[in-house]
């Protein structure tokens, strides 16, 4: 979590720049867009996300061109379409975690061999989907899910492709919401149990134990985590082979952490190589590593733009009433998570303090806490960072319909998602007789 103060740095957006007093994705001005599109907006960079996927790439490939590790995309981060292809075409695969975002990959033609299908959930349908596909792999989370996946084999005539997801018990020193490698958070199988679930899994007549997966959590901006939790399931990887049970890949998950203003996460590439690096001093360069990054593709990549409706003075606080809301962007108020906030165009004002809010009825609706902004009312504030859980995590509450989604490539703006009305909100329901 970071401290909501208006005194932290902007963030390094590689799409995003201020140019003369007025912001741009790209070489279209943010202003033109909330003018065409209306307001709330998401918008992407496809500069940006194409200059992080190539930033882990370049430490995927050895000095001799050996492939090393390969990028999944962690989709529940961000799964627009437009987005994921513009992934596949980079030539990354997919961590999936639920039934439907296994839809939206053979969707845009993933291959069906790229896809990781993560999860603690899993339904008897959406496991029967995923055998169906042929999916590399299915993480397993549980004991009783191993089983189920077995049953399901069983009655589809086929081999399940499994990997334990294991719970390293390592802190993340991340939000406690997004930690998911302590023992007591949901994810994964207990390490002191890991052994003798391969042992149980190797015997099951329709599963193939093709690897070992761990995911310590989401915002991580060190690197000493990791290596601890890779230390850790590397000891399970040799005990393995003892008893005879081959791993062919090391899942690593993702959770790298991006800079919301005041964070300092490790450059990317360096990052990965550290990382591969230390899996080949162990003496494990022969595996098929996977990394799952997702927040650290997309996350800088997008801003979400927003109209003032009103300013309000207050007694002890003065308001700004955007148009956007908890809604669009869930993070303030699910994690009193920071999003660095922006007027789109300089303007000769002063500034004042402001809370900025959106109109949902709930206390906790806001977007940004004691913020210094020169604005007035019917300007446009572009909310940074937002290209990670920001659509992905949006509702309907108080029925509003979800915001555009645009992707700008160059000087093209592309609608890759449009504005839902509100007649689509209540499409699907009826009242009685």
């Amino acid at each position: 979590m970071t401290v909501d103060t208006q005194s932290n740095p902007l963030p390094h957006l590689a799409g995003f720049s201020e140019r003369g007093g007025k912001w741009y994705a790209e070489d279209v001005s943010l202003a033109s867009l909330a003018e065409q599109y209306g307001t709330p907006l998401y918008i992407y960079s496809k500069r940006a996300i194409t200059e992080a996927y190539q930033a882990y790439d370049r430490a995927c490939v050895d000095a001799a061109g050996k492939r090393r590790a390969r990028i999944h995309f962690a989709m529940k981060s961000n799964s627009n379409l437009a987005v994921l292809d513009c992934l596949r075409r980079l030539g990354a695969g997919f961590d999936l975690v639920s039934g439907g975002e296994l839809a939206r990959a053979l969707a845009i033609g993933a291959e069906p061999s790229s896809l990781v299908f993560a999860g603690v959930g899993k339904s008897a349908t959406e496991i029967t989907a995923a055998l169906k596909a042929g999916v590399k792999c299915i993480n397993v989370e549980s004991i009783p899910e191993l089983h189920q996946i077995n049953r399901i084999a069983s009655q589809q005539g086929c081999r399940a492709p499994i990997s334990l997801r294991v719970n390293p018990d390592v802190d993340a020193q991340t939000h406690p919401y997004i930690s998911t490698g302590l023992k007591d958070n949901k994810f994964g199988i207990a390490y002191h149990e890991v052994l003798k679930t391969y042992r149980e899994a190797a015997l099951l007549s329709h599963i193939d134990v093709v690897g070992i997966d761990c995911h310590i959590g989401s915002q991580i901006t060190s690197i000493a985590p990791y290596l601890d939790a890779v230390d850790k399931v590397l000891d399970l990887v040799v005990h393995l082979k003892k008893e005879g049970v081959v791993i062919h890949h090391l899942d690593l998950g993702g959770g790298l952490g991006i800079s919301y203003g005041a964070e300092t996460p490790p450059d990317i590439t360096e990052f990965t190589n550290a990382l591969l690096n230390h899996v080949a001093k162990r003496g494990f360069a022969h595996l098929d590593v996977v990394l799952e990054p997702g927040r650290s593709l997309v996350g800088n990549a997008g801003v979400l733009l927003t109209r003032v409706e009103y300013l309000k003075p207050g007694a002890e606080k003065n308001f700004c009433i955007v148009d956007a809301a908890m809604t669009e962007l869930m993070r303030p108020a699910l994690y009193e998570a920071y999003h660095a906030i922006v007027p789109i165009q300089t303007k000769e004002l002063s500034h004042q303090t402001y809370d900025v809010v959106g109109p949902v009825c709930e206390s906790g609706d806001w977007l940004g806490r004691d913020r210094a902004l020169a604005i007035a009312e019917g300007d446009y504030l572009a909310i940074l960072s937002a290209g990670a859980y920001g659509f992905v995590m949006s509702s309907n509450y108080n029925t509003r319909p979800r915001p555009a989604e645009i992707m700008v490539d160059g000087d093209k703006a592309y609608v890759i998602r449009d504005r839902e009305n509100v007649s689509d909100l209540f499409a699907g329901e009826r009242t009685l007789p």
